[in-house]
């Protein structure tokens, strides 16, 4: 465990850590690499982040993988990214066995390519009842379509019965949500010096709080990790009082 460790306050820890995983291709531009090789390199940085988060006790860990807006990307790259998810999730299934992880995944999965569905059924069947760490990959995932599904969810359920639309609430929409028994995010990470949110967790990310650095996603270590919990406790979290 890095030395910063020690100076996090275990007490004041976030429940839920939401990561936006950016800057795999300027890493591997930096380096005249082709972008694909970023991609690659970014799986230690996953490798860290998910085992730090379970070995200190967080609640959920929500990874960013692939966006709605992603598939607009070069075909290339985008078979490239299918199969390194297809790769993480076989050859991670044991770590996340061994740290007590369950994986979900929070996304359109039908437009996903078919060799996906397999390995991604495996993880999930054989995780699910662990009661450590809960990973989200956000695959196919856009919060705006979260939002959406939802309200198709809540539509669909009361189409046939009689039902009062100022029923409608901020907890019936969550249940409708992909993370109904999750708490919201109290820290949004992004890297790469960006300075947006990308559709991410629009719904759950209204109190959370944001933290953004210039290191990109390969280099994403565990001492940066702390780094960003150090911040987050530095926070003063009014949540709308005084």
């Amino acid at each position: 465990m890095h030395p910063l460790w020690q100076s996090i306050d275990k007490q004041l820890l976030p429940r839920h850590v939401g990561i936006i995983m950016d800057g795999n291709g300027r890493w591997a531009q930096q380096r005249i690499m082709p972008r694909f090789q970023g991609h690659r390199s970014a799986v230690k940085a996953v490798r860290v982040t998910v085992e730090t988060s379970a070995e200190i006790g967080l609640k959920a860990l929500t990874l960013y993988a692939f966006s709605t807006e992603n598939w607009k990307r070069p075909q290339t790259e985008v078979s490239i990214l299918m199969d390194l998810l297809a790769e993480y999730l076989e050859k991670e299934l044991n770590t996340m066995l061994t740290n007590n992880i369950q994986l979900r995944l929070i996304g359109d999965r039908a437009a996903l390519p078919e060799f996906i569905h397999a390995p991604l059924d495996r993880a999930l069947q054989n995780t699910a009842g662990n009661t450590g760490l809960v990973l989200n990959l956000a695959v196919n995932y856009g919060g705006r379509a979260e939002i959406i599904r939802a309200v198709q969810s809540i539509v669909s359920a009361y189409a046939k019965q009689p039902f009062e639309i100022g029923t409608i609430d901020d907890a019936m929409l969550q249940q409708h949500l992909y993370t109904p028994d999750l708490p919201d995010p109290d820290l949004i990470i992004r890297t790469s010096g960006e300075y947006r949110i990308s559709n991410f967790l629009l719904w759950q990310s209204a109190y959370a709080e944001f933290y953004f650095t210039n290191v990109l996603w390969p280099d994403f270590t565990q001492e940066e990790f702390f780094k960003a919990l150090l911040d987050f406790q530095n926070r003063q979290r009014r949540m709308g009082g005084v």
